[in-house]
């Protein structure tokens, strides 16, 4: 059986996480949504871009906010960054699939943020376990 205080630490630990996050997205969306609309890129390009913005915002937040540190800094960030890579071409292929819905390629910052969501999960339980070496 689980034990109700681990259920409150970890919802507590998501709250944050969410709230760093949402900082971070803020961003990204920001830079995203200012690069559709100024430029030509492709989306696909620009949500490299505009994601790995919010992945250093989002490391910095987290390793000073919500995670302990259990690792050296320099593997911490090593590891945040590999995981944040496959999260942001995880959010990547998304956003291309959703594209070629008609509804998506009318607002591409609506494959964004069903992309954000189904990311999140992944960012939350990889990253805890970048920082804490933990999953639960």
């Amino acid at each position: 059986m689980i034990n109700k205080e681990i259920i409150k630490q970890l919802f507590v630990l998501k709250s944050k996480f969410a709230a760093s996050s949402g900082i971070a997205t803020l961003v990204d969306f920001g830079v995203f949504q200012s690069l559709i609309s100024w430029t030509q890129i492709p989306e696909e390009i620009i949500n490299i871009i505009s994601s790995s913005i919010g992945m250093l915002i989002n490391f910095l937040l987290q390793k000073k906010y919500i995670f302990k540190l259990n690792r050296s800094i320099k593997s911490t960030f090593l590891l945040s960054f590999a995981v944040s890579i496959g999260g942001i071409f995880l959010s990547t292929t998304i956003i291309y699939l959703l594209t070629k819905i008609t509804i998506f390629a009318a607002t591409p910052m609506l494959a964004k943020i069903v992309a954000t969501g189904i990311v999140f999960f992944y960012n939350f339980y990889l990253k805890r376990f970048v920082f804490e070496k933990k999953f639960i």
